[in-house]
This record gives structure tokens, sequence and C-alpha cells, in this order.
């Protein structure tokens, strides 16, 4: 394949800079790197540019290690996918009976996302919490967003669990099922973890994110939580990750993993949606792709597939303002423009979502709304206060206010939390849950 660099250069230019963070971009066609180079510092404290061989923690990039881990389980006899979680997480509460493991696999489980929880409870992610924090957060809540099975709503919380099902019917910790059922296998031998932010990790990308002013900081975080996110890997051992979908060689060449890890979860209804096993299964402008994308600190991940055309695109960044997923599906543009013509960019038919309209309440309507909530479930309280005749949220004696939008007589949004008021009681929505119950103190 005769690849255009000037073209696929120029996407970068921004950040191929020695003062700037950046990425590494592989390009991959029938088996074989393309094209390969880093842009931009992975240190910029000790001026150390960006290679083919840097490490970065992929985020959300990462579930798919922990699906194919899962899936070698069941065909190993340890756990079956229709298996309820409580059979292996009896301190779930009663309504996770329902719950099997397939439906944490294809994020149908209806579970709250537990970093959504964490930001909702005012619990900073570059803390440390131990899993056994993280389940109890899980653990305390009261109701899922929907019945499982019914609808399709990412949740980290269900990636999360499967590791801790996976450690509990082995006896060993996921890091090393997924060394022992992947790493080792594939010789992917400069993989690792970022589960403990002790151990040196040989040419790794530090982190970083940019603040409104423009300057570039450090973005560290050390959150516990695994099997939901935390591998770190390069572009070269990721070749050898994304190889073997077209030739298994894990789990002694088992036939049908690759099968399985492909196929698209389903709705009770029968509607088939876009996730499969820690894949997003999906039609860009007219060639199937296979993807998925990860984010985590300022890290930022994305492994794009075109199995039809034997084509991958490998992006890995250090930078939290970069969107791989974007710059991966532009290197597509430009690497397969011959076969997607006719074909429009989705960028071309996206409509900005049209913005909420606020609506006037007086200050004495506005009044009987302020006080303290309380909810068991986030271990958390909200104070509501009255500020100028406009309504204000404070998550924590530590954060700044946050104004509140009227949308309706009892219903408020803020910057991305929407609360709902019912008498004492309020409910909290937000992004990847529905439904967090506070009541007046």
């Amino acid at each position: 394949m005769n690849i255009p660099s000037d073209r696929i250069d120029a996407l970068f230019s921004a950040w191929d800079k020695l003062d700037s963070p950046g990425c590494v971009l592989a390009i991959i066609k029938g088996g074989e790197f393309v094209y390969k180079r880093g842009y931009g510092m992975a240190d910029l404290e000790r001026g150390v540019p960006i290679r083919a061989d840097s490490i970065f923690d992929l985020g959300s990039t990462g579930k798919q290690f922990t699906a194919a881990v899962i899936a070698i389980l069941a065909h190993q006899g340890f756990l079956g996918l229709d298996d309820p979680i409580r059979k292996y997480l009896p301190e779930m509460p009663s309504y996770a009976e329902a719950i099997a493991i397939r439906h944490l696999i294809h994020h149908t489980s209806g579970l709250r996302d537990y970093l959504t929880l964490m930001e909702l409870s005012d619990r900073p992610a570059e803390n440390i919490y131990p899993e056994d924090k993280l389940l109890d957060l899980i653990t305390r809540q009261r109701e899922l967003n929907f019945p499982p099975g019914e609808e399709y709503l990412y949740s980290n919380s269900g990636y999360f669990l499967l590791g801790m099902v996976a450690q509990r019917v082995t006896g060993k910790r996921l890091t090393e099922l997924i060394h022992e059922h992947i790493y080792e296998p594939l010789s992917m031998k400069h993989s690792t973890f970022n589960k403990d932010h002790h151990p040196i990790v040989p040419n790794r990308a530090l982190s970083y994110s940019r603040r409104e002013d423009g300057t570039i900081v450090n973005e560290i975080s050390l959150c516990g939580g695994f099997g939901d996110g935390a591998v770190c890997s390069s572009v070269e051992d990721l070749f050898l990750w994304d190889q073997n979908f077209y030739h298994n060689r894990l789990n002694h060449a088992q036939p049908d993993l690759l099968e399985l890890m492909r196929t698209a979860g389903m709705l009770r209804n029968g509607e088939t949606i876009p996730y499969a096993a820690g894949l997003f299964i999906e039609d860009y402008r007219g060639l199937q792709s296979v993807s998925h994308g990860g984010s985590w600190a300022g890290y930022r991940s994305e492994l794009l597939r075109f199995p039809k055309q034997h084509f991958s695109v490998i992006c890995l960044c250090n930078l939290s303002d970069m969107e791989p997923e974007e710059l991966a599906r532009r290197v597509a543009d430009i690497c397969l423009e011959d076969e997607i013509q006719g074909h429009p960019s989705p960028r071309q038919d996206e409509k900005p979502e049209p913005a909420s309209e606020s609506i006037s309440l007086p200050p004495g309507q506005l009044t009987r709304f302020t006080g303290t909530y309380v909810s068991l479930e986030l271990d958390t309280e909200y104070i509501l206060s009255l500020q100028v005749d406009r309504l204000f949220l404070q998550r924590s004696q530590f954060a700044a206010p946050e104004l509140l939008r009227p949308i309706a007589s009892h219903i408020f949004k803020g910057r991305e939390i929407e609360l709902c008021f019912d008498e004492n009681n309020l409910s909290v929505a937000s992004g990847r849950l529905k439904n967090i119950r506070f009541k007046r103190a």
C-alpha cells in the first residue's frame, strides 16, 4: 500500500513539537506495518520523544482483553456466559439474579457506571481506591438503570465485575490471567498494567492535560479499578493482538473464540446492538469496522480495524484533549479513499444537539428546593442554596458551587447532571446512570 505520508503527517502537525505531548500512529495492511511514527513528546520534563515502542495506558480499549479472558474461561468450564453474576458475586443486591455474565459483556446489565458514581459523590479519580471499595460502591446501589437485557448503556461497572468474576473462579489475579492467556501466547512482551503505580515501566509515555489557559500539566491517576481498563501496551504489541483476529492462537487456537468476540449483543426484543465482546461492530462509510477507544487520565487510544480490507489503524495519545477516534478515521479516509468513494463522512451529517431551553422561576419558587439532600447510594450529600436569585448545587465543601438551570418547574440541569425534585426527594441522572435517589436531611 502506498501511504501518502505528507497527508497523514499533516493530521498530526499540531502535536509534532518538542513542547507538546502527542501520539504514536501505526497503520497495518495485509499483516504488516506500512507506516509507523511518533508525534510529540512522551516526557516533557526530560525531553523524551514518542517512539514506536512507547507504552501507553489504553483505557477502555483494554476491555477486549477482559472479554477475551472471560470467553476463554467459559470455554474451559470455569463459568457460563448465561450464569447469573450472583453465583460468583453473592454480595450483589438481589436484582443481580437477573443479570447474566453476557449482560456485563454487552453493556445491557443496567448497572450504574461506577466512574460516574465516583464523580457524583466527589471521589477524585486521582486517588487510590482498592477493589473492595469500588465493589462496595457498586453493591450499595439499590436499583438498576433499567431491567437487564432491555437497553444498551455503556457501563464500566460491568467490566470491573467481569474482572472480579474471573479472579474468583480461578483464584488468580486478572493481571495473571491476561498474561497467561493473552500476553504470553502472543509474545506481547512489552505490555503491562497501570493498576499499581509503583513499578517502573520502561518507555512509558507520561500523561498530560491542558488547562483552560493553555498550560500543559501532568495528569496522574491512581484509581485501583481493573477489568474495565488499566492495560498498558505499545503499537508493536497491539499489532500482535490485532493480527490474532485473523488467525487465532489463543486458548490452543480455540476455533470459535473469534466468532464469540465479534458477535454483537442482542436485547430482549431481538434488536441487535453495536457492541460485541469489548468491541464495537459498526459500518463506517460503507465498510464494516471493528473498534474500541479508551480514555484514562491524560491517555487517549483507538484501535480501528477494517477486517475485509485487512487494514488497521492504531493511535495512542498522551494528551487529554486529543481525539484518536477521529484521527484514526481520518487516516482511514486517506488510505481507503478508493473504497469509500460515494459514502459521505459521518462528520458531514453531524448536527449539534439542541440545547435545553431554560425557563424562568421566581426566587420564591426556587427557595423550596434549597437544603441538604443525602444519598445512601453515593454515601454523600448535596447542598442546594439560593444565590442572587439563582439555584446552586454544592457537592462538597471543596467544590465550587454549580449553577442549575431550570428547564421545568421541578427539573434543573447543571453541566453534566440533571436534578428532578419530588416533594422532599431528589432524583439525579448523569450520563451513564439514572435515578440516583436523595432525601432531604
